[in-house]
């Protein structure tokens, strides 16, 4: 059973997806969350296996909410789903930057949200690789970000390492590289999971804004 916090400041989506958390056989609510205080209030309280957070909130808001959470050493497990209204949102590449492990708007169909959630607690990559892509393309370079945040350095990474960061940017899976760099996909996950170790990276979404950030893939590359 997947247990899912939901974070909207609106009353009638947290109905809308508790309705459909609760008809869904293998996931449960681990409560609602009116603000980002409450949802990092929650997370820390119930330790949910998720975080549907809704990105504009009073207070806090949800990109806040979500660095809380990916920053806390007792929160590690929990991954953050972000629901926006609109999927080219500047906010989104914030978001993902601060920890959230992918995006899906609220627009979409019941079983699309249940399948985003199962995807993201399963580990898997960005929900949607191609609308990532371009957002990043079009908000990791511009001002209209607003960070002082410098990119993650690449140093502490072999040249194997970066080869494979450069491929996760493209939105390729384990599985593609395994089949492009021809090794085994044990040996993809491996050189995945140690490039998140040395970038402090929460999940893959870092990884790409990272290997965009230090120039591994470039805007508009595939």
């Amino acid at each position: 059973m997947i247990s899912v916090l939901i974070a909207d400041d609106q009353a009638l989506i947290r109905s809308a997806i508790a309705d459909l958390i609760t008809h869904s056989g293998d996931l449960a609510i681990a409560g609602e969350a009116a603000d980002g205080h409450q949802a990092l209030a929650l997370a820390r309280e119930r330790r949910p296996d998720l975080v549907l957070m809704d990105i504009r909130m009073p207070g806090m808001d949800g990109i806040a909410a979500t660095r809380e959470i990916c920053a806390d050493p007792d929160l590690s497990a929990v991954r953050v789903l972000v629901l926006t209204t609109f999927e080219e949102d500047e906010y989104i590449v914030a978001a993902l930057r601060a920890g959230a492990s992918g995006f899906i708007g609220k627009g979409a169909e019941r079983e699309e949200i249940a399948a985003a959630i199962r995807a993201v607690h399963r580990g898997d990559a960005l929900l949607s690789p191609t609308a990532t892509r371009t957002l990043i393309d079009r908000y990791v370079h511009s001002a209209r970000l607003h960070t002082s945040e410098p990119p993650r350095a690449l140093d502490d990474l072999t040249e194997r390492e970066s080869e494979v960061l450069a491929l996760v940017g493209t939105g390729r899976s384990n599985g593609d590289i395994a089949d492009l760099l021809a090794i085994s996909p044990h040996t993809a996950k491996t050189h995945v999971n140690r490039i998140m170790t040395k970038l402090n990276a929460h999940d893959r979404a870092q990884l790409v804004i990272a290997a965009y950030e230090n120039g591994l893939v470039q805007p508009g590359g595939r």
